[in-house]
């Protein structure tokens, strides 16, 4: 079981250091605390409901985000000016 909750991080670390050539360690620290809180939470044994839940609740928090930063029109903008699109 140990095993399951560290392939995603570990699989998360290798992606962020071939995307981005840096390594966080608290990025990586950030999904096995979350396990252990909505385990706590929750008071589910079941993994694969804990690895559903995390998955959810960063893709609602990263969309929560995404909405207060209005990441939209800022990128809309940049590539307005970097395409001279029109719209």
């Amino acid at each position: 079981m140990l095993l399951l909750y560290l392939i995603t991080p570990l699989l998360g670390t290798l992606k962020n250091y071939v995307k981005y050539k840096q390594l966080k360690p608290l990025l990586f620290i950030r999904t096995p605390i979350t396990y252990f809180m909505i385990h706590l939470f929750l008071q589910q044994n079941n993994p694969w409901k804990i690895i559903t839940f995390e998955r959810w609740l960063f893709f609602i928090y990263k969309s929560f985000l995404s909405i207060y930063n209005d990441d939209y029109n800022i990128k809309k903008q940049k590539y307005i000016k970097k395409y001279n699109l029109k719209y």
